[in-house]
């Protein structure tokens, strides 16, 4: 597992600085018609001159253009240079980078396999997996169906908490989606409540086929704690994580936060407990936005860990 967590994570430390840069999506989102503020061209890929006291060995010159993507960037497997990056290889309404690494991404047969109570009951033929992730109420089992385009693969209800057991959804016959349990449902009966801490972090701490963890944010509201507080522990345990915000279709009036504020909020209260800046993206289930995008992104990840 340790392995898997050095591969997949960036290691290179950097100072955040974050900011609201998000693609726009002027079809789905409206009030996000502004500059591209992904956009490469605005940096030089002169390299700065380091200060006259700072050796070649010691202080190696970085370009404008290398800094930024090193600040705010997902930079996946297989980008050496990162001056090499355009802005077509920047996902819409995300921070991550497509490279070498990214190949068919669509799914076109998905089998339900099994639903484990314990992690080492999971399936144990180390196909790669993607875990989803959130609060009960964030959308999980509707990003599940529209990922995979069929309805009722994973079961939604308007009863939050539904999901207690861990589910293995086989996709193309080669890798999974497992369905994780929901945490911070406070109404759930007493009966189906999980101790999240001692059932599903020992899954992200002993499975060795995990590629990474997708943690569903809702965009629709403020930072909420107990999102914080899981976003900080998968961080500070080295799991790879994509923060997947969702309901980003919902634009809130009056003095409620758009989906892009609360975006950015979130993102500057987890930063002391990422090197770098974690992968995110934008979507919606309603609308589909960020689907492909995200499918894309998976690819990536998949095919660097098969190799």
């Amino acid at each position: 597992m340790f392995q898997l967590r050095t591969k997949l994570l960036p290691s290179s430390p950097s100072s955040l600085t974050l900011t609201t840069l998000i693609s726009p999506l002027q079809n789905s989102l409206p009030f996000l018609k502004k500059p591209n503020f992904y956009s490469l061209s605005h940096y030089t890929t002169t390299p700065n001159k380091p200060p006259p006291h700072a050796t070649t060995k010691q202080q190696q010159p970085i370009t404008d253009r290398a800094h930024f993507a090193k600040t705010f960037l997902f930079i996946p497997p297989g980008i050496i240079n990162q001056d090499d990056i355009t802005d077509d290889m920047i996902l819409p309404g995300s921070n991550i980078v497509i490279g070498p690494y990214a190949g068919h991404s669509q799914i076109k047969d998905v089998m339900f396999v099994k639903s484990s109570a314990k992690a080492k009951d999971c399936p144990k033929d180390c196909k790669p997996e993607f875990a989803i992730l959130g609060r009960s109420n964030v959308g999980k089992s509707s990003l599940i169906n529209t990922l995979v385009k069929k309805k009722e693969v994973a079961l939604t209800s308007k009863k939050p908490g539904k999901t207690q057991l861990i589910n293995h959804f086989l996709v193309n016959k080669s890798w999974y989606i497992v369905d994780l349990p929901g945490y911070g449902f406070a109404r759930a009966p007493d009966a189906a409540r999980m101790d999240w801490s001692a059932f599903t972090k020992g899954y992200f701490l002993n499975r060795d086929s995990l590629v990474g963890v997708l943690l569903l944010v809702d965009a629709s509201v403020p930072p909420q704690k107990i999102d914080l507080d899981c976003a900080n522990w998968l961080g500070r345990n080295g799991i790879p994580m994509t923060l997947v915000f969702t309901k980003c279709d919902k634009s809130k009036g009056g003095k409620g936060k758009r989906p892009d504020e609360n975006i950015r909020d979130f993102q500057g209260m987890i930063r002391e407990n990422y090197k770098v800046h974690p992968p995110w993206i934008m979507t919606s289930s309603v609308t589909g936005l960020g689907r492909d995008e995200l499918l894309l992104h998976m690819s990536q990840l998949r095919n660097y860990w098969d190799q």
